[in-house]
């Protein structure tokens, strides 16, 4: 059994799970703030011991100079994550007790840290509850609520890429071509043309060759800039409705077994 006693003795110790495979190290040991009994123990855990876990003294046991557990690695590992500071409220510890698969009626109340302990650990707690349920309590009972604060964070919502690729597509223009046809020309022997006529010889076989020439389409290439195309960025501002759930005390007035009314937190009779 562990006891308040020598409980200080444990930091800085390992924690064992049920199979004896080593959890972490004990970074701190928390008491219950009524009995002043060693209740939790916080663990360092995960890569480096990063992570600090809080686990259960419930049925744990010295081992050599180390503490063993009656949970495992895994289950301790998945814990939920609380703040490791001085003090486990009542509700981070009822969170924690479902998890184990533990009672919390039986056990649940406050819990503190024996940061600064050495010794013995004085079992003497000053500590006022918070309603009639607690060790010690005043006569007011304190309400609660949750408070929903609605923020923006920014998140990559796509990319845009501007990319240019080639695409062939047909251009058709018309162009004036001009060409030389033969034409056959007669005209008669008369004064003028008499002389060549008869410069040859009277009978004879001869050729005469005239060259056509035509005109034909020539097609070029060449390549200029037409416009010059960016990415820019602009900021829309939209309005976008956000619902959560919060959760509150209200106070219930009950006389003599009998309930009478809810109230609010103004004592107003709720409707």
């Amino acid at each position: 059994m562990l006891d308040a006693s020598n409980i200080a003795s444990y930091r800085g110790a390992n924690l064992v799970d049920s199979s004896g495979a080593k959890v972490g190290t004990i970074q701190e040991i928390y008491l219950d703030d009524y009995t002043g009994q060693p209740e939790w123990v916080l663990v360092n855990t995960g890569l480096f011991g990063t992570k600090s876990t809080f686990v259960p003294l419930q049925g744990a046991t010295p081992d050599d100079q180390n503490i063993r557990t009656q949970f495992s690695k895994d289950q301790i590992k998945n814990a939920p994550n609380l703040d490791a500071d001085q003090h486990l409220s009542e509700t981070e510890e009822q969170e924690l007790w479902r998890y184990y698969g533990l009672d919390y009626d039986a056990v649940g109340t406050d819990t503190t840290t024996t940061a600064g302990v050495t010794g013995a650990v004085d079992t003497t707690t000053t500590t006022t509850g918070y309603d009639t349920s607690g060790p010690t309590t005043d006569d007011a009972m304190t309400l609660s609520e949750e408070r929903v604060n609605v923020g923006t964070r920014q998140r990559e919502a796509g990319r845009v890429r501007l990319r240019k690729y080639i695409v062939t597509e047909n251009v058709t223009q018309t162009v004036p071509v001009s060409r030389e046809e033969v034409r056959l020309e007669r005209e008669p022997i008369t004064d003028a043309n008499r002389g060549a006529a008869y410069s040859g010889p009277e009978l004879s076989e001869e050729e005469h060759e005239v060259v056509l020439r035509e005109e034909v389409p020539v097609v070029d290439k060449d390549v200029v800039a037409t416009e010059r195309v960016r990415l820019d960025k602009e900021t829309v501002t939209d309005q976008r409705t956000v619902t959560e759930q919060a959760r509150r005390e209200e106070v219930q007035l009950e006389q003599d077994g009998t309930t009478t009314a809810d109230r609010d937190r103004d004592g107003n009779p709720l409707t």
